[in-house]
């Protein structure tokens, strides 16, 4: 393993004081960069572990923030926060695009090669950021299968990746098919994976706090998207 070097950022966005989480790995020159955007909830320990495992891997790699360095543990206080900010793709990109700004001025980052992945509302923003037409390598979205507005998909620069778990109800089957028809429509070098009897959040750790329905952790599909992020990042922006 290689030492990681972790610090606290805060910044500004969306009226708030945002806290990202910046893992930088070990060496003194330039590496390729990776957003990593949280769930709904927030930016938690999850989150900044995968920044750390990326640093590990050679990248420099930001966590950004959702809510001011709050987590949003109860379903229903999350999706009064969420659900505006996920109907308004400004602000989403305006959230995405504050983060970037840290990525880019840590003098580690690599400005021609930064990659964006992210999780639910997370994954939404990455996905906002390329339909802005951000000069990006890679997008990767689990549980983010969010729709754009129309012809600006065409603006993504980068291959797409994308990956749900088959029972998830918050991105159900007519969702996966509005979003990869706008890919498609677009012309975008587009991935889509479906893991077979996931739910939504497959990916994250059991927590202890209520849950949405439909929400659950899936060990052996979690591990298998890991992989496939960081096989599409291997691709996209490779640490030479």
């Amino acid at each position: 393993m290689t030492t990681v070097t972790t610090r606290t950022i805060d910044y500004a966005a969306d009226g708030l004081t945002m806290t990202g989480h910046l893992a930088l790995p070990a060496g003194a020159g330039r590496r390729p960069a990776v957003l990593v955007g949280p769930e709904g909830v927030g930016l938690s320990d999850v989150e900044r572990r995968r920044a750390d495992a990326l640093a590990e891997l050679g990248y420099v790699a930001f966590a950004f923030d959702l809510h001011g360095g709050r987590c949003l543990p109860d379903p229903q206080e999350m999706l009064a926060r969420c659900m505006p900010l996920l109907a308004d793709p400004g602000r989403m990109r305006n959230i995405g695009r504050a983060a970037l700004d840290v990525l880019r001025a840590e003098p580690r980052t690599d400005p021609e090669r930064i990659a964006a992945i992210g999780y639910g509302t997370g994954g939404a923003i990455a996905l906002e950021l390329g339909r802005d037409g951000v000069d990006l390598r890679a997008i990767a979205t689990v549980n983010g299968l969010t729709t754009g507005r129309p012809g600006e998909a065409a603006r993504i620069r980068c291959p797409v990746w994308a990956g749900v778990g088959s029972q998830d109800p918050i991105m159900p089957p007519a969702q996966r098919e509005a979003f990869t028809a706008e890919m498609q429509e677009a012309g975008v070098d587009w991935r889509l994976v479906v893991y077979g009897g996931a739910l939504h959040a497959f990916h994250h750790p059991p927590v202890t706090h209520r849950v949405l329905p439909g929400v659950g952790h899936h060990p052996q599909h979690a591990r298998r998207a890991w992989r496939d992020v960081v096989d599409l990042l291997a691709e996209c922006v490779p640490v030479t």
